[in-house]
């Protein structure tokens, strides 16, 4: 069975993460969940659940959580066996400290460990518009290995509901874990 490190981080687009670990669980994934401090907080504000009430409805033979704070985790090593790493969303100020190689939390030292292990690091970003710092940090991103999605939904698929257009950046920014799409959306035809 597969594990992937999922984090969430304060950033607008709780609901990209919220999905993300429902379907990784849903297809018999094992999640490695680290949510930051603001995260939690923001998941809370736009979800209108708590997160701990999110996190006790996951199966728990499939979910590991971690504290932000848990720099003696296991994916914080990358002798720990994981698929890859998916920030979802991702912050400007996460995106920061990952091409600067700063780890002040888990969700950092996880992609990091990850980028070194050239494993997939998919940093789901949400932030607009961008500044010239943001773009650099982009590209910085880019050359140490990370794939950079922004959650820019795509709409040829002719999307009815906020959660069609979720899927497609869920299904889109795992498609760069696994190599494949999990068929959440309605891909391009003419």
């Amino acid at each position: 069975m597969e594990r992937l490190v999922v984090g969430i981080t304060g950033a607008s687009g709780s609901i990209y993460g919220k999905r993300c670990v429902e379907i990784l669980v849903s297809k018999g994934y094992k999640v490695e969940l680290v949510v930051s401090e603001v995260g939690k907080k923001v998941f809370e504000y736009e979800l209108g659940i708590p997160f701990e009430k999110f996190v006790s409805s996951l199966p728990e033979d499939l979910v590991n959580t971690y504290s932000p704070d848990d720099l003696f985790a296991p994916i914080s090593s990358g002798s720990y066996p994981v698929g890859g790493m998916v920030i979802i969303p991702c912050s400007a100020g996460t995106l920061g400290h990952i091409v600067s190689g700063a780890t002040a939390n888990l969700i950092h030292r996880a992609a990091d460990v990850n980028l070194k292990e050239k494993r997939p690091v998919v940093l789901v970003l949400r932030e607009t518009p961008l500044n010239r710092i943001h773009a650099e940090n982009i590209l910085k991103a880019i050359d140490a290995g990370a794939t950079v999605l922004p959650a820019s939904p795509a709409f040829y698929g002719r999307p009815v509901t906020v959660e069609e257009l979720v899927d497609f950046i869920v299904d889109r920014a795992l498609v760069h874990v696994f190599g494949r799409p999990l068929g959440l959306f309605k891909g391009w035809t003419l």
